[in-house]
């Protein structure tokens, strides 16, 4: 298929709309200098990582901040670092002020006269309301994890997704899935047979980030750097 053969796009939003590692880092980078440790941004977010994706599996039901908050606490005691109450706090309250990336409001306007445009996120509504005001678009649907009661990887957010859309209108085969994290949304979304593309936010840096490595291999269908080259190939 084409890209302009679809009818709906579902998008993963942090990692892929909004600079989920920029705001992450805001908070932890100066919680870990301030104790002394010599560890660096991008190890900071590959442990924490780790945590958040067994947070998220060991604890379905808890909304977001809890997740974050969690989280830090795990992170802080691998690294020997303290975590007070406010510190976690912090970094539970701070996904409103995540900054989007550069080109996702305008990418969003432009796909928006083309197609319905769904969320599929790791978040609680009150969180996402506050990344929403950033991106400047009305979306069609929007699923949290809050909403399903589980977090991506689980198939069951995939399923929910599925579910939703059908309730849209939009036919089988219809819906393309656009998404940074492999392990989040890739490896899951193909389980389910939907096509996918990647927007592929650290092409220029190594390692995975705030995302832990895809569990098995996946190739997307498309593959973009950013989500101007979406919405250009698309146009």
């Amino acid at each position: 298929m084409e890209l302009r053969d679809f009818e709906a796009l579902s998008f993963d939003c942090y990692g892929t709309l909004i600079d989920w590692e920029a705001g992450i880092v805001a908070v932890l980078g100066p919680w870990a200098a301030a104790a002394g440790t010599a560890v660096t941004d991008e190890q900071l977010l590959a442990d924490y990582a780790m945590h958040e994706a067994a947070a998220e599996a060991e604890m379905p039901a808890a909304v977001y901040p809890e997740i974050l908050a969690e989280s830090m606490r795990r992170l802080g005691a691998q690294l020997g670092i303290a975590v007070s109450a406010d510190d976690a706090a912090r970094l539970g309250s701070s996904v409103p002020d995540w900054p989007a990336f550069r080109d996702s409001a305008a990418a969003l306007a432009v796909l928006a006269t083309r197609f319905k445009l769904v969320i599929l996120s790791n978040i609680d509504r009150t969180s996402f309301a506050g990344s929403n005001a950033r991106l400047g678009v009305t979306f069609d649907a929007i699923l949290t994890a809050q909403d399903i009661g589980s977090y991506k990887p689980s198939a069951r957010n995939f399923d929910a997704l599925l579910a939703r859309t059908a309730t849209m209108g939009i036919s089988d085969g219809k819906l393309l899935h656009v998404a940074q994290s492999l392990f989040h949304d890739h490896v899951p979304a193909k389980a389910v047979g939907l096509p996918t593309v990647w927007i592929n936010r650290r092409a220029e840096r190594d390692g995975w980030g705030a995302t832990p490595p895809p569990p098995a291999d996946v190739t997307p269908d498309w593959t973009f750097a950013s989500m101007a080259e979406l919405a250009a190939a698309v146009g």
